[in-house]
């Protein structure tokens, strides 16, 4: 199977700087597996999002657009549980 690009928008990038460094040393890896199996175990589509999902990283939520016409992983959002749905 052919490798996804896994993009990392800016608002995400400022929020895992936010993170504590053995945090995003413990997520990274498990957000960069995206480009090998976007849709991992456990992923869910969410509502009236038109192609967004999210994986459970322990307590911090991964909300990503996929695109698989151009076989890209954008992550646009890396929050906690208890404010990823909020906005």
């Amino acid at each position: 199977m052919a490798e996804y690009a896994v993009t990392i928008s800016r608002s995400a990038r400022k929020e895992l700087e936010k993170l504590p460094p053995q945090l995003v040393e413990w997520l990274f890896p498990k957000i960069e597996l995206l480009a090998s199996q976007p849709r991992p175990v456990g992923y869910r589509k969410l509502k009236g999002g038109q192609d967004l999902w999210r994986i459970r990283l322990g307590d911090y939520r991964v909300i990503y657009l996929l695109d698989d016409g151009r076989r890209v992983v954008d992550i646009i959002a890396v929050r906690h549980r208890s404010e990823v749905y909020r906005d």
